[in-house]
């Protein structure tokens, strides 16, 4: 066999393999960047992440023009309204 035709053979059975491992890996770290962990804002949307694996409830603090607001939020993404309207939002340290 020769060198050409190994390395040919090897690139053939290693490629497919080499993209599908790119695509395994690249698809976590894109819905992560796409749902950040805490608040994060499109450009129409606020919302808060509340990632936790123990199901907790917690109370977030949302600075919003005029007096701020606490809510209580649960695991997983939260809509917190227009992104106009909300500038940020943060864990106060507290369940609920």
């Amino acid at each position: 066999m020769s060198v050409r035709h190994f390395l040919s053979t090897a690139l053939a059975v290693v490629g497919p393999l080499t993209s599908a491992l790119v695509l395994a890996v690249a698809t976590p770290a894109a819905t992560a960047a796409a749902n950040p962990c805490g608040y994060y804002a499109t450009s129409s949307d606020a919302y808060y992440n509340h990632c936790t694996s123990d199901g907790s409830h917690i109370v977030i603090e949302v600075e919003v023009w005029g007096p701020n607001y606490e809510k209580c939020v649960v695991p997983g993404v939260t809509w917190l309204g227009s992104s106009s309207k909300i500038d940020g939002a943060w864990y106060v340290g507290r369940t609920c």
